[in-house]
């Protein structure tokens, strides 16, 4: 069995997410959503709050769990017994980053891969940072989360 984990902010989850999530699911058995809290970011969501939206979000994969990442990643993938570590590449910006970590993972836990995957070229521009700018502001966010993501971004933000 094939077990892989997705880690990241998610604050909050959008389609993007979404999408690289689904296209995961279709090549590992298990594939679990890490939720982390990361120090360079102000979040505008809990973890809990986070993760209640995530599991709301993705209901409909049923080889798909979320957790709560506290430490180093790459230890908690060791722990899960996860092979695989799953990040999304939306633009070439983000590979050279990307590919830093990957390569310190890999340095820290050989054994341990890094699966990139490439979003839908309609969600390639989404990202919380915009979503949260775009709801803060008033405008629709509602092609770019799901709605029940939609109505808490309007309650916190607005």
């Amino acid at each position: 069995m094939t077990i892989a984990v997705y880690p990241g902010s998610f604050d909050p989850i959008h389609n993007g997410h979404i999408d690289v999530i689904a296209r995961a699911a279709k090549v590992f058995d298990r594939l679990i959503v890490m939720i982390a809290n990361n120090d360079a970011k102000q979040p505008c969501f809990t973890l809990l709050e986070r993760k209640q939206m995530i599991d709301e979000s993705l209901k409909h994969l049923h080889n798909v769990e979320t957790d709560i990442l506290d430490g180093l990643l790459i230890e908690t993938v060791y722990q899960k017994k996860a092979q695989v570590i799953v990040r999304g590449l939306r633009a070439v910006s983000d590979f050279e980053y990307e590919f830093q970590m990957a390569l310190m993972n890999r340095r820290l836990k050989e054994d341990i891969e890094t699966f990139f995957v490439v979003p839908s070229e309609d969600h390639t521009f989404i990202s919380s940072r915009l979503v949260k700018e775009v709801a803060r502001l008033g405008g629709e966010v509602g092609a770019f989360v799901p709605e029940h993501v939609k109505k808490a971004l309007i309650s916190k933000l607005q």
